[in-house]
């Protein structure tokens, strides 16, 4: 069991829940069947790929995936329903799923390899099924039995996390595309042959901040939902959710204030958060982000001038490097700050 928990501690990222909780993502390791501990490595960077993307998709939001907020369980302290902690588990689940999958196409496994069940078979008009597609059955699997495994209880908020870690495995399933090679006499492309591979996480990421966004309130009766894993508080799955939403996220609690800090929930406010104005390359909603950050929270915006050093000059040397000059520049950045003489 030491061996897993060092790794995590050499990725660095063996504390991302907080020390508080006494249950972090180290337990998807340890909680996992023995038989599956070759899968360990891929287990945690795709996790940690899942957690990266939360805090990209995030950034200029008033929650941005804080690490006290990154707990995969109901176990012990963990009470929230939000339709934050719908993403954490899509997020996580489909990074796990995703990784596995991309390794065992990858043949870094040795019981697992492309998916060629379907090889031979006719796809549609003028294609059939063929080449390496992506093992998403096999990642599927195995995120299943590590993520999964980390619900102990029969509880509501248990329900919630396992249909929104199937959510995850499910967005996997619906970004793939189908690539093609032409076969032909002088390339005339008579015929293809297709596959499916992964899309690009960022892509996954995109998708599920969608279902986020879109994410379905389910209403239970508050009696049970406060029995936490008690006899009392036990749903089974259809009793708790539709199937026509399998694919979505569910929450089962609305967010709390995130513009002001609130210790007691974890949460930290918007005060020193850095946001965006004037960018070039900013999208609309990058743009927005001094409205929604301060000054929809009741802050102001405060310029401070810093030192900022990048690249430059680079020329090309013979044979085969760049070389590049430091050089400082002075930058604008803006940020969140109480006005003065508030409380």
């Amino acid at each position: 069991m030491g061996g897993p928990l060092m790794l995590w501690a050499a990725l660095g990222i063996c504390c991302w829940a907080s020390s508080a909780s006494g249950w972090s993502v180290n337990n998807f390791l340890v909680t996992g069947p023995k038989a599956y501990l070759t899968y360990t490595t891929s287990v945690a960077l795709g996790a940690q790929s899942g957690i990266e993307e939360c805090k990209f998709q995030f950034a200029w939001e008033r929650w941005n995936c804080p690490e006290n907020a990154l707990q995969l369980s109901t176990h012990n302290r963990l009470r929230s329903a939000t339709r934050e902690t719908s993403f954490i588990h899509a997020i996580s689940s489909a990074g796990v799923m995703y990784t596995i999958t991309k390794n065992c196409s990858m043949g870094d496994f040795e019981n697992c390899g492309c998916d060629e069940s379907k090889n031979g078979k006719t796809g549609g008009h003028g294609w059939i099924w063929g080449g390496c597609s992506d093992n998403v059955e096999f990642g599927e699997r195995i995120s299943k039995l590590f993520v999964d495994s980390l619900e102990k209880g029969k509880d509501a908020r248990a329900l919630m996390n396992l249909h929104n870690n199937r959510a995850g495995r499910l967005a996997v399933r619906a970004t793939m595309r189908r690539t093609c090679k032409c076969h032909g006499i002088s390339g005339s492309c008579s015929i293809q042959t297709c596959w499916l591979q992964l899309a690009d996480f960022r892509e996954m990421g995109d998708y599920l901040k969608a279902k986020y966004d879109r994410a379905l309130k389910i209403e239970m009766d508050k009696r049970r939902l406060r029995a936490g894993n008690s006899a009392e508080g036990r749903w089974t799955p259809t009793e708790a959710f539709l199937p026509s939403a399998e694919a979505e996220l569910v929450f089962l609690e609305e967010s709390p204030d995130y513009c002001a800090r609130n210790s007691s929930l974890g949460v930290h406010g918007t005060e020193g958060r850095e946001c965006l104005r004037g960018s070039r390359n900013a999208s609309r909603w990058e743009r927005r982000s001094c409205g929604r950050l301060c000054t929809e929270c009741g802050l102001q915006v405060e310029e401070r001038r810093a030192e900022a050093t990048s690249s430059c000059n680079c020329k090309f040397q013979w044979c085969c490097t760049v070389k590049c000059d430091q050089c400082r520049q002075v930058v604008n950045r803006f940020y969140c700050a109480r006005s003065p003489g508030s409380a």
